[in-house]
């Protein structure tokens, strides 16, 4: 006579504790900010009057360009969440 078939134990992996993300949360905080900041800038350069004016000629490009900064610092910075 056969044997019956004894049922195989499936063995869940579950997320560990160990696992991370590759940002924290101050992280992506820095990241809105960053991009607050380019549309700022963007906002700055925008509109139909006067195109040469000192805003849209200096001030705004160098607030997007500060903008784009602070993403490369948002990135950049280590997570400090051990969490």
């Amino acid at each position: 006579m056969a044997q019956p078939i004894k049922p195989i134990k499936i063995e869940k992996k579950t997320a560990s504790a160990s696992s991370s993300y590759a940002f924290g949360k101050q992280n992506y905080q820095f990241m809105i900010i960053g991009l607050a900041i380019i549309f700022i800038g963007f906002f700055l350069m925008s509109g139909s009057e006067d195109i040469f004016s000192t805003t849209k000629m200096t001030i705004a490009p160098i607030v997007v360009v500060f903008g784009f900064a602070f993403e490369v610092f948002a990135i950049l910075k280590k997570s400090s969440d051990n969490s």
